[in-house]
């Protein structure tokens, strides 16, 4: 497989899982991309996240807890979600909101959040597809589907109650983090806006941006993961986070030369970059310690 190839079945594939593009449509221009249905298979499969793919830190790691977790963010609208700990106890331990991608709570995501754990943070990855009736298992079509038919304002709403919810668990001694992938990122901006300043560190990672005129209302440090082939999100991402540092806020911006969108996601094995994924995890981590410690 050539490069040119691969560029072009990751630019196709971006469009199909963010613009709504049918999938016998995709297929069919994804085979003539590959040259045959077989190649179109095999390229599709090294591109898509891997269920199956093996998490960095597993469920029953010894330095951590995990559970299931219910909540009512506003009167009659239920949430789950996934709450990975330190094994060792602390009282007010500060806590990190782990945003998923447009797929919904999945296996990796819940694996993002147990890395936070191992880290020394109280890690929370909500289903924002609660309300819908939660994250399909094993149909991420469907799930992104359910994703866009999300009232944002509503959704909005819930995660800036969550955080209230999350700050208040310590007697409002306790700080408040986010971290989100793709759609996630997007939201991490949006909610960077609306919690106030119950969230005190935000860290979108290619998240579509909103209107620049809201930076105003941001009181959360920032820092911006974009990767640099990722036209899509850099168009609104860019001008985010120069209105951001015009309104005199706490931002940081990292764009990584020559990775594509879900550069972090390890288990969609072409757009998945080890390097700048250790880098910006590295970085977020830092960035935590600094404003959440």
């Amino acid at each position: 497989m050539t490069d040119e190839i691969e560029r072009a079945a990751i630019a196709l594939y971006d469009r199909f899982t963010h613009e709504g593009m049918d999938r016998r449509l995709f297929m069919a221009r994804l085979t003539r991309i590959a040259g045959s249905a077989a190649a179109a298979s095999m390229l599709l499969g090294s591109i898509a996240a891997r269920a199956e793919a093996p998490p960095i830190v597993p469920a029953d790691d010894p330095r951590i807890r995990t559970r299931e977790l219910n909540w009512e963010p506003r009167p009659g609208r239920r949430y789950t979600g996934y709450e990975a700990t330190p094994a060792q106890a602390r009282r007010n331990r500060p806590v990190v909101l782990v945003v998923h991608e447009n797929r919904g709570l999945n296996d990796h995501i819940r694996d993002v959040a147990r890395r936070l754990a191992v880290a020394g943070y109280s890690a929370v990855a909500p289903d924002f597809l609660s309300p819908a009736g939660g994250t399909p298992a094993g149909d991420e079509d469907r799930a992104r589907t359910m994703i866009g038919a999300l009232d944002m304002a509503e959704t909005v709403a819930d995660g800036a109650a969550t955080i209230g919810w999350l700050a208040s668990a310590g007697g409002g001694a306790r700080k408040v983090g986010m971290v989100g992938f793709c759609w996630g990122g997007g939201l991490t901006n949006r909610l960077a806006i609306a919690a106030g300043a119950a969230l005190k560190a935000a860290v979108p990672f290619y998240g579509p941006a909103p209107d620049p005129a809201e930076a105003a209302r941001v009181q959360a440090a920032m820092l911006i993961i974009l990767a640099g082939l990722d036209n899509r999100v850099n168009g609104t991402a860019r001008p985010w986070a120069e209105a951001l540092r015009a309104a005199g806020k706490d931002v940081t911006v990292h764009e990584f030369p020559n990775v594509d969108h879900a550069f972090h996601n390890d288990t969609s094995a072409a757009r998945y970059n080890r390097e700048a994924a250790t880098q910006a995890w590295a970085e977020t981590l830092a960035f935590f310690r600094r404003h959440l410690a």
